[in-house]
């Protein structure tokens, strides 16, 4: 039997796509931390195209973090 750490681990690891990204993104987010929207995972695509290996393809375990800070961080420049 499989327990519940150890699916949410693989789950993790999957490539999703950059709406399922967003969506499981901002469901887990702190109050204090700027949402996600298509146009700044976009951006953050743009500017690190080396941490995709596929075109369309987003994995919470390797994005969520870096993401997280990369637009905390570019949340106040306009």
């Amino acid at each position: 039997m499989r327990n519940k750490k150890s699916n949410d681990l693989e789950k993790n690891l999957l490539g999703i796509s950059l709406v399922s990204f967003m969506e499981s993104y901002n469901k887990s987010l702190p109050d204090s931390f700027p949402v996600a929207s298509v146009k700044t995972l976009k951006r953050f695509k743009e500017i690190y195209p080396s941490l995709f290996k596929k075109e369309d393809e987003w994995c919470l375990d390797k994005h969520r973090k870096r993401f997280m800070d990369w637009n905390f961080s570019n949340s106040a420049t306009p």
